[in-house]
């Protein structure tokens, strides 16, 4: 009788320690991904805090008069009154604007 018990108790260890070690592999891995996510989380704060540079284009001539030539478009066809300076300072307003 004393090897049925020695036997069932060596059974119960070995389950035990079946066990455990599942229970420390997910842990492990709990861990881990709780890692990952807090890794990713600062990246996210830090890019979200960083400020990017804008880059202002420079505003070409060639820019200008293709607006001031729109913007007398526009007047010729409402029929408003002007001058191709006023057109022009109108391009550059609403270009820097």
């Amino acid at each position: 009788m004393a090897k049925s018990t020695t036997k069932k108790t060596a059974a119960k260890k070995t389950a035990k320690k079946a066990a455990k070690k599942t229970v420390a592999k997910k842990a492990s891995a709990k861990k881990a991904t709780k890692k990952t996510s807090a890794k990713k989380t600062t990246k996210k704060a830090a890019a979200k805090k960083t400020p990017k540079k804008v880059v202002l284009s420079k505003i070409t001539q060639d820019d200008i008069a293709v607006a001031a030539y729109l913007n007398f478009c526009e007047r010729i066809a409402n029929g408003t009154a002007g001058s191709a300076e006023l057109d022009w300072a109108k391009a550059v307003e609403s270009l820097k604007g």
